[in-house]
């Protein structure tokens, strides 16, 4: 193919991701727009595939194989619950790439001959380059760094809580002001290596500090963060390698997460520099209260849940990441249909934030076949709750905790919840009266209309369907 033609095709390809992100933003068509995508990339791939390249197609070949390899084991093996910590390992290997392109493209300058560097510096292109190479080479590494802690805080293998340095956003700041002092220095030697590679290195341990000081609450942001931050690393490899599509693409990418996460930052009522200075509980102890403090608890049984479902006109289901660890929402659909077949109004509330995804609830109904009509944001249900008989909160903990609004010295005061406790009754599905992943105590397992029914949350529903 020729440059024109791969050019072109390119455009094409550019289009229809546009296409797919306009796709993606109901779930009426998020179908049509992940096709759009998968052709979109397919084209991509052809294009760049037998494009001209220096290479020859071995390499390429070799580099797909493993990359084939490597994502069909992983997408047999990942979990739906597991979705999150794969999204930010897989922003650690785009920020990797734009670092290996930065450093690549460095060297390529270094060993062009005396006419060709010439050439660069008469047509005024020494700069741009070397400050794409360098800007390029810092978002990689602060993305590489901060998605592999990300990653880590969710698996499991690091701490959910923040790590607190004294006068850390001193420290966020030195590295910034550090940083900007070697571009100077580099673009005035015309292209050293070694403040590259001192940048580098700052810049590595500048995304690991900015996301391990980041608190485990906030990870639902942070991985609408890091996907920002691919994406502009993406553009960055573009500019770098002159490869249109990928400016294009890590356009959107980077645009869209930054979107996404100014709208779960909202969502929380908090700004996004304050998620990434602070973060919820930045002691380190973000329980306010012991549970003996607040009051007694009441149980439930499962077959008593039924016999209130039974007689309930109206409920509403608030699923959390408890929901999607106990893979319960195959019974949980099942119980609604029952419930709807017995004429019950039955919707499900769903909070921006819910689990550790954006979205990660409604993929997980989608799963199960669960109506869209019946899946409600917390904007469109908060004012329902008190006309409802009947709610089940199926593993949510801070999205339905009062005390983000009765309780202003909370860690969580001023976030927006979903007000369960404002209906007639209800049952809180959870494993113990440990906190949630904010490591806040909720309010709600003590008051007079909440009931709490202990166990595995998919043994619970399944009892409840049996008892139903």
């Amino acid at each position: 193919m020729s440059q024109g033609f791969v050019t072109g095709t390119y455009i094409i390809a550019g289009l229809l991701f546009i296409m797919a992100l306009a796709g993606l933003s109901t779930q009426k068509t998020a179908g049509r727009g992940n096709v759009y995508g998968i052709v979109g990339m397919a084209i991509a791939l052809v294009a760049t595939i037998f494009g001209p390249n220096e290479g020859g197609l071995t390499f390429i070949a070799i580099a797909m194989a493993i990359g084939a390899v490597i994502g069909i084991f992983m997408a047999l093996k990942v979990e739906i619950t597991q979705m999150p910590q794969l999204i930010a390992l897989l922003h650690s290997f785009v920020g990797l790439a734009a670092v290996l392109v930065g450093f690549n493209s460095f060297f390529g300058y270094q060993a062009l001959g005396p006419a060709e560097k010439a050439a660069m510096l008469a047509g005024g292109m020494v700069t741009v380059h070397l400050v794409e190479v360098f800007i390029g080479s810092f978002i990689g590494a602060v993305t590489l760094t901060g998605s592999i802690v990300a990653f880590g805080k969710l698996q499991g293998l690091f701490s959910s809580k923040p790590l607190v340095l004294p006068h850390k956003n001193k420290l966020n700041l030195l590295a910034i002001i550090i940083s900007i002092i070697l571009l100077a220095v580099f673009l005035q030697q015309g292209g050293l290596f070694w403040p590259l590679l001192l940048m580098t290195i700052i810049a590595l341990l500048f995304g690991w500090h900015l996301v391990a000081s980041i608190g485990g609450a906030d990870m639902p942001v942070v991985i609408s963060m890091l996907n920002s931050y691919s994406g502009w690393a993406a553009a960055a490899a573009g500019f770098m390698l002159d490869n249109d599509l990928l400016i294009i693409t890590g356009a959107l990418v980077g645009s869209s997460g930054a979107i996404l996460s100014s709208i779960m930052c909202k969502a929380m009522n908090r700004s996004f520099f304050n998620v990434i200075a602070g973060g919820f509980g930045t002691d380190g102890s973000s329980v306010t209260e012991e549970a003996g403090d607040m009051g007694e608890y009441k149980e439930i049984s499962a077959e008593d849940v039924a016999e209130k479902l039974k007689d309930a006109e109206s409920v509403i289901i608030t699923p959390g990441y408890g929901m999607a660890v106990a893979q319960a929402q195959y019974t949980v659909a099942e119980i609604v249909r029952k419930l709807k077949k017995n004429g019950t109004k039955v919707r499900f509330g769903i909070h921006p934030v819910a689990g550790r995804l954006p979205g990660h609830m409604n993929v997980l109904l989608a799963e199960a076949k669960v109506p869209y009509d019946i899946v409600l944001e917390m904007d469109e249900i908060n004012d329902d709750f008190a006309d409802t008989d009947v709610v089940l909160v199926i593993g949510a903990n801070d999205t339905v905790n009062p005390a983000a609004l009765e309780d202003p010295h909370s860690p969580i005061a001023g976030m927006p919840v979903l007000e369960v406790w404002k209906a007639r009754e209800v049952i809180i599905f959870k494993r113990s009266m440990n906190t949630g992943y904010a490591g806040v105590q909720n309010p709600l397992f003590f008051k007079d209309n909440a009931w709490m029914l202990f166990g595995d949350a998919k043994k619970s529903v399944e009892s409840i369907d049996k008892a139903l």
